[in-house]
């Protein structure tokens, strides 16, 4: 593999892990400054950022103004400047798509209620390029072809495998976190809210964790071998 290639591959598991970044939009209060707010997401089905913002916030309104903008992931780390990030770079554009309401609400679930109090529409931020800081000499540019890889899934298929494992096999969900620290309550049982081909995510008293599989899988009978053999794997 390549370094570039590389690169791509650790931006885009990077911004799959974080779901929630900074977003920079233009000011039209000031015009020529950058506006930043820190922002929810998560992908859809192609591989390419969601977000759900409301009509009445200022980066809304920048965005209708100008629709370039860029949303910044990084690493938890003592050190920032020595930390991974990455500057996921494209055109927010208002999508209303069923498939990409429900993941989204899987994902971030108080969100289902936000439109009971104010008007909030998911845009999708269509991928132009993104910029991949590994640390101290790791800076690359990252092209669309290499950083966007499509969920195998259909949404039909990716819901059938969450539904199956949140009712079917709670033990197992369990066993995952144990098996990378992460702490949960016995009472606020932790769920699975997506797979795709390099992993899955899990919801956990309100926080989203990424775990990745050892190799890439493409269709729903590799997706599930994986998530056995984890399930397996002992501690």
């Amino acid at each position: 593999m390549s370094k570039n290639n590389q690169a791509a591959l650790k931006a885009r598991t990077l911004f799959n892990t974080r779901c929630d970044g900074v977003l920079s939009t233009h000011s039209i209060d000031l015009p020529g400054y950058p506006f930043g707010s820190i922002t929810p997401y998560c992908f859809n089905r192609h591989g390419q950022a969601v977000i759900l913002i409301s009509t009445i916030a200022q980066h809304t309104k920048n965005i209708k103004a100008n629709n370039k903008v860029s949303l910044i992931a990084f690493d938890d780390a003592t050190d920032s400047q020595a930390a991974g990030r990455v500057t996921y770079i494209g055109d927010a554009k208002p999508v209303n798509d069923d498939e990409i309401a429900e993941r989204y609400y899987r994902f971030f679930p108080d969100s289902r209620n936000f439109h009971k109090t104010h008007d909030f529409n998911f845009y999708l931020i269509e991928f132009v390029r993104a910029r991949y800081i590994g640390g101290f000499g790791q800076i690359f540019w990252v092209e669309n072809s290499d950083f966007i890889k499509a969920n195998p899934f259909s949404f039909e298929e990716e819901t059938g495998m969450v539904d199956h494992m949140n009712a079917d096999h709670l033990d197992a969900i369990r066993h995952y976190c144990d098996l990378f620290d992460i702490t949960y309550n016995p009472k606020e049982q932790p769920t699975l809210v997506g797979v795709d081909s390099e992993g899955f995510h899990l919801r956990v008293k309100g926080s989203i964790y990424r775990l990745g599989f050892n190799h890439p899988v493409s269709n729903t009978s590799e997706a599930r071998a994986a998530l056995v053999e984890l399930a397996r794997r002992p501690k």
